[in-house]
């Protein structure tokens, strides 16, 4: 009997940092790893994030057996509260993801209808035909995992996010026995994270952090901000150590690092021992050198603590000469424009920043290229596919894979959408499925006709012609109104707006439109106005015709 077909279906995460979503698909079982969401990308005017195309996973659902998180940061879960009503499937994760999963499901009111299922590092779950064995990694949040998945096509590995840390905060390293046992045991294929395969050597421990947030402290004659991502409890842990040995109590500030913490604090993954954790009423009652502060903002977001710190607009904490503020993230591509702003915004109200550039405050999750060699040497896959990072990322890890025996023709740079097959013949990539954005904006998901209109409008602004229209001759009664924005400077305008008016009136005089057909009248007005503006200006704004019926 010929071995089942193995097939791989990235709907995020490859080509890009974030969003990340694989699918796992072997006979009538199929798996999918992560649900992550991005955020947007300069030109994505008014989108809030980006989250993946589920309209594959729709379309097989009768296949889908569940989702396996392997940690809690928003580019692996941050998707969840948006797809998973529409999925309704169970979904699998160590202790802490899972209470970084609540807490984000919670907030957006879709908690009960959730299934989730707890997986403890070094068990076993049985999914249709599959079995998913779970295997802990180093990254820079507690509780990560790596995957195992034994399927009739062979066994696939997903390292997650990882780096080899022989001294991580939480004191669990990457299981370095289990790598290697499955390698003995033969893996088919391996998915690896990519997203620091350009950095050469090592990425250094958490350790280095926590030293330079301890130095910090000691150092510091005012108070201490540290602001990072509100998922990143092990960076909380060292900031919350760091304080107590410099005699500091800790104010945690915005509402999800607020959330965080506490469910953190509950389930054993944060230490905060005695009052060192602080009200608001207390951090007024305190000296500037016993305060330290931890809050969200790393990445210049407009609405989060930091941001609203940096424009004298947070209602707890206003920045004043002497406090040190320290960002713990490096801006995720996209965003330094945001985080520039905050900085020299703090930096104008007298703060001393520090942050990646200039101190060793952060230190990245992801391995570097030999500990992304270590692990390609361990798991000795017949198969390669580097995941988790933009397309030059994937071509650097595949180039390590051959330096460590993977063959040429067994290593595959896919993108979003590509399916890759592997049976007893081989590997090839066979076909390609909906991977689109997905932009969020607000409470509901928008689509690129939007997108298109937003740009349209922050290039050429728009113009409103109102119509007064008699109901049964659907003949002007009066003439129109021209009310623009950002089309052309107020001054400027009167005359232009004038002869306009007076074409809308001659292109409407005398001609027939029937009383239902509204539609006919405002395309005409769209086209007309919009030729003669184009002659005029050369610019196309967004032309909205508004018939008025009397």
């Amino acid at each position: 009997m010929p071995q089942p077909k193995l097939r791989i279906i990235p709907l995020g995460g490859l080509g890009e940092i974030g969003k990340n979503m694989l699918a796992i698909e072997c006979g009538d079982d199929m798996v999918v790893v992560d649900c992550g969401l991005m955020f947007p990308e300069e030109e994505m005017l008014g989108v809030d994030l980006v989250v993946p195309d589920i309209s594959y996973l729709q379309e097989h659902r009768r296949k889908l057996r569940g989702i396996f998180i392997t940690h809690g940061h928003e580019d692996h879960i941050g998707a969840l509260p948006y797809l998973l009503p529409q999925l309704k499937t169970p979904v699998y994760s160590t202790r802490l993801t899972q209470g970084l999963i609540s807490v984000r499901l919670k907030e957006h009111h879709a908690l009960d209808e959730a299934e989730l299922r707890l997986v403890e590092p070094g068990r076993e779950v049985s999914v249709g035909a599959m079995r998913a064995e779970f295997f802990r990694v180093a990254h820079s949040i507690p509780d990560a995992v790596g995957m195992a998945f034994h399927t009739p096509g062979g066994t696939v590995v997903h390292t997650g996010d990882f780096k080899f840390d022989h001294t991580p905060v939480d004191g669990r390293p990457t299981d370095l026995a289990k790598l290697a046992q499955l390698g003995s045991e033969g893996v088919t294929l391996l998915l690896s994270d990519s997203t620091y395969a350009e950095t050469p050597g090592y990425t250094p421990s958490e350790r280095v952090v926590g030293d330079t947030l301890y130095r910090i402290m000691a150092e510091a004659q005012g108070r201490v901000i540290v602001a990072c991502f509100a998922s990143l409890i092990s960076r909380i842990q060292q900031v919350i150590d760091a304080a107590i040995a410099c005699n500091r109590k800790v104010l945690v500030v915005g509402r999800s690092m607020q959330d965080n913490v506490s469910m953190a604090t509950e389930l054993g993954y944060l230490y905060a021992p005695g009052n060192v954790l602080i009200t608001p009423d207390e951090l007024r009652r305190l000296p500037p050198e016993h305060i330290a502060v931890v809050a969200t903002g790393s990445q210049g977001e407009p609405t989060s603590a930091l941001a609203r710190m940096a424009n004298k607009d947070h209602r707890l904490v206003r920045i004043q000469p002497g406090d040190t503020v320290v960002l713990s993230a490096t801006p995720i591509p996209g965003n330094e424009e945001l985080v520039s702003r905050t900085v020299n915004n703090l930096y104008r109200q007298g703060a001393r920043v520090l942050y990646s550039a200039i101190a060793p405050v952060h230190v990245h999750g992801h391995g570097a290229q030999e500990e992304l060699k270590l692990m390609l040497s361990l798991v000795r896959p017949q198969y390669f596919v580097p995941i988790h990072g933009e397309y030059r990322h994937l071509v650097h890890h595949r180039e390590l894979s051959r330096a460590v025996g993977v063959e040429e023709r067994n290593a595959f740079i896919l993108v979003d959408g590509e399916v890759l097959e592997i049976a007893e013949g081989g590997g090839r990539i066979v076909t390609k499925v909906p991977a689109d954005y997905v932009y969020v904006d607000g409470l509901g998901d928008i689509g690129h006709e939007v997108l298109r209109d937003r740009k349209h409008l922050s290039q050429d602004g728009m113009l409103t012609v109102v119509l007064v229209v008699d109901r049964e001759t659907a003949q002007l009664v009066s003439r129109p109104e021209i009310v623009q924005r950002g089309f052309i400077e107020p001054g400027e305008s009167e005359a232009l707006l004038e002869q306009a008016k007076d074409l809308v009136e001659q292109t409407l005089r005398g001609k027939a439109i029937a009383q239902a057909e509204w539609s006919v009248l405002t395309a005409t007005v769209k086209e007309a106005v919009g030729k003669f503006l184009y002659d005029q200006t050369k610019r196309r704004p967004l032309i909205l015709p508004v018939p008025i019926e009397v």
